[in-house]
């Protein structure tokens, strides 16, 4: 289940925007986010992998 937006939230984001910012902007920063607040959460649920365990998945040099 997603995390409730709180409407303080949304208008922070929207106040850091500079006065010529897009739609396309604004969706930008939205998905941003969403983003690091998955990876923060997978982290602190210890859903975490090591660089090199995934470099090797993908046959990347270390």
């Amino acid at each position: 289940m997603a995390n409730t937006m709180q409407k303080e939230a949304a208008h922070k984001l929207i106040d850091c925007l500079p006065a010529n910012a897009t739609w396309d902007d604004l969706m930008y920063e939205i998905y941003a986010r969403e983003a690091i607040e998955k990876g923060l959460a997978d982290s602190e649920a210890g859903r975490t992998r090591d660089v090199k365990e995934v470099r090797a998945k993908y046959g990347l040099p270390e």
